[in-house]
């Protein structure tokens, strides 16, 4: 029997490694997960096409639960894996599972950093650490007013718009989580690194 081009993703490692940017459902809403819920899974796979992506998510309606196992069907229908489709037997556990058809009573840590900034693409592509951060008043509704740099940029490199990404705030902590106590700081604060690599408040 030919082994199958998919397999399914441990939600809980990538959890662990990506707190603030990757929601996984409480422990709670799982366990109150029964047969006629629902459960989403990433279906990792293989594929000759170019154009795929690395991964599907999809939903599972569950048939059983026995001793921290889960049985189902998938309640999708693949776009690109092949080797399974709708309403084939699936089985899986707590650590798959990134969602569920049910209210989670325990507010997701990612909802905290979905506000977004502005921040260099040294600190974001280039894999530099934040050098200087400083929080203005919002421009818009979805803005946080954090900006982040690496500390040395050049006015010629601030100045061009290219070298600057508007994102969440999760994605500046999945690059450098150095930041974390000082993001519930009130507009009007900045902050640099002094010579030992701590992060000092400026003041005006």
């Amino acid at each position: 029997m030919q082994d199958r081009s998919w397999k399914l993703e441990d939600a809980q490692k990538i959890a662990e490694e990506f707190p603030c940017t990757f929601y996984k459902p409480s422990s709670e809403v799982v366990s109150q997960l029964q047969v006629g819920n629902q459960a989403k899974l990433i279906f990792e796979f293989e594929s000759d096409d170019p154009e795929a992506p690395r991964a599907e998510r999809m939903w599972v309606e569950i048939t059983d639960v026995k001793d921290g196992m889960y049985s189902g069907y998938l309640d999708n229908d693949p776009a690109y894996i092949k080797d399974i489709k709708h309403k084939d037997p699936i089985e899986f556990s707590e650590c798959h599972i990134i969602d569920t058809d049910l209210d989670d009573p325990i507010p997701s840590i990612t909802e905290k950093y979905i506000k977004r900034c502005f921040v260099t693409n040294n600190i974001l592509y280039e894999g530099r650490p934040v050098g200087y951060l400083y929080r203005e008043e919002p421009d818009y509704d979805d803005d946080s007013g954090w900006r982040f740099t690496a500390g040395d940029e050049t006015d010629e490199y601030m100045d061009d718009s290219d070298n600057s990404s508007y994102v969440s705030l999760g994605a500046v902590l999945r690059e450098d989580d150095s930041i974390l106590a000082l993001l519930e700081r009130e507009p009007g604060v900045a902050f640099a690194k002094d010579e030992h690599g701590n992060f000092v408040e400026l003041n005006d």
